[in-house]
C-alpha cells in the first residue's frame, strides 16, 4: 500500500513564520495562572523528545512535512540551510522557552550541548511508514 502525503500549497506556504526562531504571542493571564499559545495549525502529529548532552539529531530534510519544537529544557544548536546549497550552514541557539519552525526543504541537524527535552509538532504523520516516505537524509551539516 503506497503511502499518501499531501502536496504543500502556497496558502499553506504563506502562513509559515518567516524566521527560524517563532515569536510567541503574549500569554492568557489570569489569577488561575497563564495560558501560553504555542501552535495554532493544522497537523498530524506532536512528538515529546529527550535528548542527551553532546548527541546529534536530524541531518536530513522532509519534502512535505515541516515541524515546529518548543524547547521545555535545555539548548539546541539548530544548523540549517536551503536544500541543495553547499554554503555553511546557519546556527542558531534556541534555548528554554523559545520555539523554532523547519520548513520543508531545508536541511537541519540540532546539536544538544545539554541534556535537552523538546516538544515537536508535525504536518505529517509520525508513523514510521510515512515520516520515511517524506525524510531524505543527509550527510552532517554541522561543524564536527
Amino acid at each position: 500500500m503506497a503511502v499518501k502525503i499531501d502536496l504543500v500549497t502556497e496558502e499553506e506556504k504563506a502562513r509559515w513564520p518567516k524566521e527560524v526562531i517563532v515569536l510567541l504571542p503574549d500569554p492568557f493571564v489570569d489569577a488561575r495562572g497563564a495560558i501560553q499559545p504555542l501552535v495554532d495549525e493544522d497537523m498530524k502529529s506532536c512528538v515529546l523528545i529527550s535528548s542527551k548532552k553532546g548527541t546529534v539529531r536530524a541531518n536530513h530534510y522532509h519534502k512535505t512535512d515541516w515541524h515546529y519544537c518548543y524547547v521545555l529544557e535545555g539548548r539546541i544548536e539548530y544548523y540549517h540551510r536551503p536544500t541543495g546549497s553547499n554554503a555553511p550552514p546557519e546556527k542558531v541557539m534556541v534555548k528554554t522557552g523559545q520555539m523554532f519552525f523547519t520548513p520543508p526543504m531545508v536541511d537541519h541537524s540540532m546539536v544538544f550541548p545539554e541534556d535537552t527535552v523538546f516538544i515537536t509538532w508535525g504536518r505529517n504523520s509520525r508513523l514510521q511508514e510515512v515520516y520515511e516516505a517524506d525524510v531524505v537524509r543527509i550527510d552532517p551539516i554541522e561543524p564536527s
